[in-house]
């Protein structure tokens, strides 16, 4: 069954409470991955067999709430987001959550777990597709193109990745960090599928996914940090900040008042 708008409106809000009242930050990139998110969890990734990793961990928040709106996760498990001896920490954990097969967010990792996935998929005659997210800023890194690398050469069909490509680390702009951009041109010397797409556009990141190729896929998504919130889009302390409870309020009209 298709993503619906309602759906996508509701899972922002409730990452929004989730954060709130956890108090924790990190919501800019979670808001920037979750239109994605979303879309896999409840039109790509329907058994065992579709594994997700999350490579971007600290966009934990936008996994959790994506497992929560399939019914994976409760209300009560989101209220644990974070806190002391939660299933759920900041950075998704090595068991204890459904469909997180690897502890991520040591920025870098995930591609090569992913990679490592998916030739194990192949070798074992197991069906399937592997997924896998990685933030922008971990292109920066050597382990990242290693990863791409190994799977080009292997020919890892089975296997698409996703960049959060919203322009902004930690410590600033990825263009003022170590720049990559425009990554795609980085990217096509290898053999890879690349499509590069609105990321807060459900039908746009479908039609890519949906693509047929016959290489490794990989989908560039064109995102903004702190999307739907005003106040957070493209702004890099959205990084780290958390919500006050005015922040709040104003956040959760904007998403209601915007729709999807």
């Amino acid at each position: 069954m298709r993503l619906c708008d309602e759906e996508l409106k509701n899972a922002r809000k409730r990452l929004l409470q989730m954060h709130f009242e956890s108090g924790v930050g990190h919501i800019g990139g979670n808001l920037s991955a979750l239109d994605a998110m979303m879309l896999l969890h409840h039109e790509y990734l329907h058994t065992d067999k579709e594994p997700f990793i999350l490579s971007k961990g600290h966009a934990a928040g936008a996994l959790y709430v994506s497992l929560w709106s399939k019914g994976l996760l409760s209300d009560e498990d989101l209220k644990q987001f974070h806190r002391e001896e939660t299933r759920l920490p900041a950075h998704p954990p090595a068991f204890g959550v459904p469909g997180v097969l690897f502890a991520t967010g040591s920025l870098g990792h995930g591609l090569s777990l992913a990679a490592g996935t998916a030739l194990a998929k192949r070798l074992n005659a197991d069906g399937g597709h592997v997924y896998c997210m990685t933030s922008d800023g971990e292109w920066q890194e050597g382990s990242t193109w290693e990863a791409l690398i190994f799977l080009c050469h292997q020919q890892l069909t089975n296997l698409t990745i996703l960049v959060d490509h919203n322009r902004l680390q930690g410590f600033g702009s990825t263009d003022a960090v170590a720049s990559m951009n425009p990554l795609a041109d980085k990217l096509r010397g290898f053999a890879i599928a690349i499509h590069s797409v609105d990321g807060h556009d459900p039908a746009a990141i479908r039609a890519a996914l949906d693509a047929p190729a016959t290489q490794p896929k990989l989908v560039i998504l064109h995102t903004v940090k702190g999307h739907g919130v005003s106040f957070m889009e493209n702004q890099m302390a959205w990084h780290y900040l958390p919500l006050n409870e005015a922040q709040y309020k104003q956040a959760l009209n904007e998403v209601e008042a915007a729709g999807s």
